[in-house]
């Protein structure tokens, strides 16, 4: 496991509200906002988090810029993102070992408005105390500090994992 490293959110609250969208920068193919991509098709992208507080943390977007996770979508485009959404998670069930995987979506008119899923896998044997919204607080649990090669890696296994959503 990855040694942890404090979160540094004065200077990522400074990024994500001086940048244009991180994830439109992504999709657009800029390198200022590469990450880690695990499943791409020409509606959905899924990638590694930068920070992540937990192993094998994946963020599924529309490639489209869309701010309301159910308000910009038509039921077919929803229900065609969860399951991306699905594909992730079972494809980080299959690599990781998980006692549980966390779905959610956060993001904030002030920054990151892009929607966007977070698929975060909880691994085995965390105390009560540390599960739920204490292991996704970077700021609270701290973040991995893993190397390209290892996220490379990683990122790789997991794309490997994942069977193609059904349209």
């Amino acid at each position: 496991m990855p040694q942890r490293q404090k979160f540094d959110v004065e200077r990522y609250l400074a990024q994500v509200r001086e940048r244009p969208c991180f994830i439109c920068g992504l999709v657009s193919g800029d390198d200022a906002f590469a990450h880690h991509v695990v499943f791409e098709d020409d509606f959905a992208i899924a990638f590694l988090n930068k920070h992540p507080p937990l192993l094998g943390y994946v963020l599924v977007c529309p490639k489209a810029h869309l701010e309301q996770v159910t308000g910009d979508f038509s039921p077919a485009d929803y229900l065609r993102l969860q399951a991306v959404v699905f594909a992730v998670s079972e494809a980080l069930r299959a690599v990781l070992d998980v006692e549980r995987v966390y779905i959610l979506s956060l993001g904030s008119q002030d920054a990151n408005r892009h929607v966007h899923w977070h698929v975060a896998p909880l691994p085995p044997g965390v105390p009560l105390e540390r599960q739920q919204f204490a292991a996704l607080d970077a700021e609270r649990a701290g973040v991995l500090a893993m190397d390209e090669t290892e996220l490379a890696n990683l990122a790789g296994r997991i794309a490997q994992a994942i069977s193609p959503p059904p349209l």
